[in-house]
């Protein structure tokens, strides 16, 4: 179906009216797509952005990506975590560590923590601690 313009309404080659003036004059409704699969992309000066920073915050954490501008030229992102990434942040510095080269990951397999080996039982313990409290 080829449109036109003419006098500022769209109509088909053949001169029937497109959209909602085809859908009163006809009564059908041409198949659209309800969404889009388009990612939001909000875009955001620095100057606002420094006034607003939580809120656009809140924005990438859920999920929308939010462009920096400076002078109208893209110089940021703030994009959502990706969806492997722990929610701690020491998790991320001992994972950017290890990137760097700067720590080495443990070579010993994951099992559990080596057996403790009690240097005195619980009432030992409370003896010696009862008479170090009588020395004072």
């Amino acid at each position: 179906m080829k449109l036109y313009r003419r006098g500022g309404r769209r109509k088909t080659v053949t001169g029937e009216p497109v959209g909602w003036a085809a859908t009163r004059r006809f009564g059908f409704v041409d198949k659209v797509a309800t969404g889009s699969y388009h990612v939001r992309v909000r875009s955001v000066g620095l100057k606002v952005l420094k006034n607003k920073l939580s809120e656009y915050v809140r924005l990438a954490a859920g999920g929308e990506t939010v462009l920096v501008t400076d002078r109208d030229r893209v110089v940021a992102e703030l994009v959502p975590p990706q969806a492997g990434r722990s929610p701690f942040l020491a998790d991320a510095l001992l994972a950017d560590a290890v990137c760097n080269g700067w720590l080495a990951p443990a070579t010993i397999g994951g099992g559990a923590a080596p057996p403790r080996k009690p240097i005195m039982t619980f009432r030992e313990l409370l003896e010696d601690l009862q008479h170090d409290r009588e020395d004072r």
